[in-house]
């Protein structure tokens, strides 16, 4: 079963973050609440969340400071930010936005639009997506032109196996379970039964043939790993 989606609260009164707390654990969500900056970068430091709900006004460093560091940070850039703030003019909604947050809620707010707020970023949320060109073991990816080589031979794939094989060569050597496959290829908005990862695992690997396919290793009961060190005879090149 995969885990329900995290939501950090950043919120310093505590009946606020309470009414939002049990609105979103009875919606499918697991919230947790930071009342000041230090605890939510130590909460963002432990585990990220799906989502953080950010107030403006915050004891310490304010919720804009902490949304331009978060979007600074390669570990965090990618987290929708949805703020929160009384301060309901047009200047202050852009300088929101412009520090780094995905949306902005004005308080006093319906629980209702929050929720649909906040399943709004994680529909627009992308898979992980990166660019560049990559080799392994004689297994070239290039993600700008969209073109797979295996000791310069070329490779068709499909689009779904071209963006799983991107995230195994850009994350090699390390095991990934298939729920963390469905959320980093497919989009942690989609829900697909985890089989489905097996089935393309299996179309992969025999899109890269007999040699290359066996990169791709089944750990069991942990998931897949992708591995250059099990290449130990590659095809001889053809002179024609």
């Amino acid at each position: 079963m995969r885990q329900l989606p995290g939501v950090l609260i950043v919120e310093d009164e505590p009946a606020i973050a309470e009414l939002i707390a049990v609105n979103l654990r009875h919606n499918g969500f697991r919230p947790v609440w930071a009342m000041d900056s230090a605890t939510a970068q130590c909460e963002l430091d432990a585990v990220l969340p799906d989502v953080i709900l950010l107030d403006w006004m915050l004891p310490g460093e304010s919720g804009l400071s902490l949304a331009k560091r978060w979007r600074a940070s390669p570990r965090t850039k990618g987290v929708p930010i949805i703020m929160l703030t009384a301060r309901g003019d047009e200047i202050d909604r852009v300088a929101g936005l412009d520090a780094g947050a995905d949306d902005y809620i004005a308080k006093p707010f319906s629980t209702k639009e929050l929720l649909a707020r906040v399943r709004a970023v994680l529909r627009r949320r992308a898979p992980e997506q990166v660019g560049g060109l990559v080799t392994i073991g004689g297994l070239s990816l290039d993600a700008s032109t969209y073109r797979v080589t295996f000791v310069e031979q070329l490779l068709k794939l499909g689009p779904t196996e071209f963006k799983l094989l991107n995230y195994f060569m850009t994350h090699a050597e390390r095991v990934h379970s298939r729920s963390q496959l469905l959320d980093k290829v497919w989009g942690d908005h989609v829900f697909i039964e985890e089989r489905t990862v097996d089935v393309h695992v299996k179309r992969l690997r025999e899109s890269l043939g007999p040699i290359a396919g066996q990169m791709i290793e089944t750990v069991r009961g942990a998931g897949y790993r992708l591995t250059g060190k099990v290449v130990t005879a590659l095809p001889a090149k053809s002179d024609a």
